[in-house]
Formats: structure tokens, sequence, C-alpha cells
């Protein structure tokens, strides 16, 4: 594994960033069809205005979320903070940042919340699957060490093998990117089936605070709260709030009338 895919000089390509704008892109252009098909009254410059402010947005909030849980280090290293490269964006924090943007931008351009963040449902959880993708080339979001077949050993210049040099290590990244794939297919079969808003994003927090509860249980970067993962408790957390969201507001149900698209 190697983070660069090319060096031209002193320029040189991350893999990283490069799943990234991957991810954007094919998640703008899924975002664009569901919008399409919901009906939603979103010209291309609302869209791409949305994806200016959410993206840049979300991933301050994952890197503050992530430099928040481990302040002892990058108070002492705050150059650190800055080196995205390096790994160490918590998909928690920018979630949080990203319903803040989707909210406000609902209310600005009186779009309704939970039919806009049904549409970017898919678009997300296909985005942190391709995520990563860098993650396994940067040597970041790594597992335990393990003596499983399929343990990796990382090079020692990566997170992984800095954190357990010349120890195989538990693939957590593959883990998620493949239940992410199985919850994105499944997101995809129900976007359409005519289920209230909200249905899909209850569906994303519940399928993915489940598949990272499992993972984490292999994580060796884990964020701690004392004796307990704050995966854990974020995971149990959205299960249990976004589990009594769909049967409070009965989001399971179809809407009347509702007919299945493409």
């Amino acid at each position: 594994m190697h983070p660069i895919l090319i060096r031209v000089g002193s320029v040189a390509v991350h893999y990283y960033g490069l799943m990234y704008v991957i991810a954007i892109t094919v998640g703008f252009c899924l975002f664009t069809r569901e919008a399409r098909r919901k009906g939603l009254s979103l010209s291309t410059d609302d869209r791409l205005g949305l994806f200016l402010w959410l993206i840049p947005l979300a991933i301050i909030g994952a890197r503050f979320y992530y430099v928040a849980f481990r302040w002892g280090y990058y108070s002492c290293h705050p150059v650190d903070m800055i080196k995205l490269w390096q790994g160490g964006l918590a998909i928690h924090g920018g979630v949080i940042a990203g319903i803040a943007v989707v909210y406000l931008f609902s209310r600005v351009k009186t779009v309704p919340f939970w039919s806009l963040t049904d549409a970017l449902s898919p678009s997300l959880i296909l985005g942190q699957a391709i995520g990563r993708i860098g993650n396994l080339m940067n040597g970041d979001a790594y597992g335990l060490p393990t003596n499983l077949p399929w343990g990796i050993r990382f090079p020692s210049h990566s997170p992984a093998g800095r954190a357990y040099p010349g120890l195989a290590t538990h693939p957590s990244m593959v883990y998620e990117m493949l239940l992410d794939l199985v919850i994105f297919i499944l997101l995809w079969r129900v976007r359409n089936k005519g289920y209230r808003d909200g249905f899909s994003t209850a569906m994303y927090f519940i399928l993915y605070s489940l598949a990272r509860f499992l993972v984490s249980f292999t994580r060796g970067d884990s964020l701690w709260l004392g004796p307990i993962r704050v995966a854990h408790v974020i995971s149990v957390v959205l299960v249990i709030g976004f589990s009594l969201l769909v049967f409070v507001r009965r989001l399971y149900q179809h809407d009347a009338g509702a007919e299945e698209g493409l």
C-alpha cells in the first residue's frame, strides 16, 4: 500500500484526495438524479451551491471532531491539524456538520428537509465506501493486530505501520467499505418504494450505525470516552433515535398515491 498514486516533480497525487474527488463527483451525479426523480425544485446552480458548502464544511466538521478527541496530541502539534492527507477525518463529525448545512439550505431554498436528506443518503453512503479505498492505500482507519489470513501488514511509514510495526492488522477499512456497499444497494432499492419522506435517511443512520458498531470492535485507531469507544456510544444513540423516529412518524408507511420510480 502506498498513499501516493503518482508524483510529477514536487507535485504528488494522493489516493486519499483522489478518492474524495471521485466520491464527490459520483455523489453529485446520484444526488442530481434523485433530486429530479423526487421533484425537488433545485436548479443546477442550487445543487452545485449545496455541494460547494456541504463538502468543505463537512470535512472541517470531521476534522474538528477527530482533533477534539485527540486534543492531547494536537495541542502539542498544532501544525498537524491541517495535515488531512495523513488521515484523521471522523465520519460522525462530518455528518453533524453536513446535517446543519443541509437544514439551513432547505430553509433558504424552501425545500422539504427530509425529502432532501433522502435524496442525499445514497450518495453519502456510496461516497463513504469510495473513501475507504483511500484509507486502505493510506494505511489509516486501520484495525487491531490479527492472525487471520487476510490481515494486512502496512508499510512502516503509514499510520497502521507506525501503530503496529511489523504486525498484520484487520483490514477494518475494507470491512466497512463492503458493508457500506451493501447499505448503498439496500437504500437504492427502497428509495423509490413510496415510503414517507425521512425513511431512507433513517435507514441510512440505522444501518450505517450498526455496521460501524460491529467494525469498531476491530479498529485500532478508535476514539475513546474512558473505556468506551466513541463510535459505539454514537452508534447506539443513532440507532435508538432513528428507530423511534421511524415508528413515531410511521415512516415505514407508504404515502398515498406514491408510485415507484425507475
